[in-house]
């Protein structure tokens, strides 16, 4: 079912202000990958689709998941996100730099909110409505399986919440609030070169959030 909704993904074109911004950034490029091939089409999501976990991001960046054709690789946030979930046992590797580095996930699925790269991080709420599908459909084909969710900042946890039904619920920084179904959302800030250049989040604050969810998912092996 991934497989399917995964060629819907990159073959959507219902944004044309941002299926343009994407083919733009993949044609001038930038200097430090300037010999690339930029991947420049909408980024499908990634990870174990078995998953207890679902971490949701804003968007792919534009020099990242734009340029390699995964989410969270190749850019700054992709590093810290892979680092805390090899740390904490999560993925194969503390690196994700390339679609072809092996880098695999174990009980984590990867996805986020806009499936192409926005001007400025910047998306119009038109196209988060249009994107919303897909996250609808992720969360619908993970329903059985996923027990912790995590959003990566407030235009994440506010999209979360609004596919769910979810209200009088506020947004920060390791808020963990028991939901439908016997599930958890936690809410975290988004590990941008902004938040974590000046200290917004540090990363002790960072990889507590994963500590967190395997501690909820594993109470078990916490207490011993």
């Amino acid at each position: 079912m991934f497989d399917d909704l995964n060629e819907k993904i990159i073959s959507c074109c219902l944004c044309p202000r941002l299926t343009e911004y994407i083919k733009s950034v993949g044609l001038t490029k930038t200097k430090r990958f300037k010999t690339e091939q930029y991947w420049s089409k909408p980024i499908p999501s990634f990870g174990d689709p078995k998953a207890s976990i679902l971490i949701i991001g804003l968007a792919p960046a534009a020099h990242g998941g734009n340029r390699t054709g995964r989410i969270f690789t190749g850019d700054s946030s992709g590093d810290w996100l892979a680092k805390a979930l090899f740390e904490t046992g999560f993925a194969n590797m503390p690196t994700s730099v390339s679609i072809n580095d092996n880098y695999k996930l174990k009980d984590v699925f990867v996805t986020s909110v806009i499936k192409c790269a926005p001007p400025q991080n910047m998306p119009y709420q038109s196209e988060i409505l249009n994107c919303s599908q897909f996250l609808k459909k992720e969360l619908d084909l993970l329903n059985d399986t996923v027990k912790i969710i995590i959003t990566l900042g407030k235009i994440a946890f506010d999209n979360y919440c609004k596919i769910n039904n979810i209200k009088k619920i506020k947004f920060g920084h390791n808020k963990i609030y028991p939901i439908n179904q016997g599930k958890t959302l936690i809410s975290s800030y988004h590990p941008s070169r902004r938040n974590t250049s000046t200290g917004m989040l540090t990363w002790q604050m960072w990889i507590e959030i994963f500590a967190i969810a395997k501690s909820l998912i594993n109470p078990k092996e916490n207490s011993n």
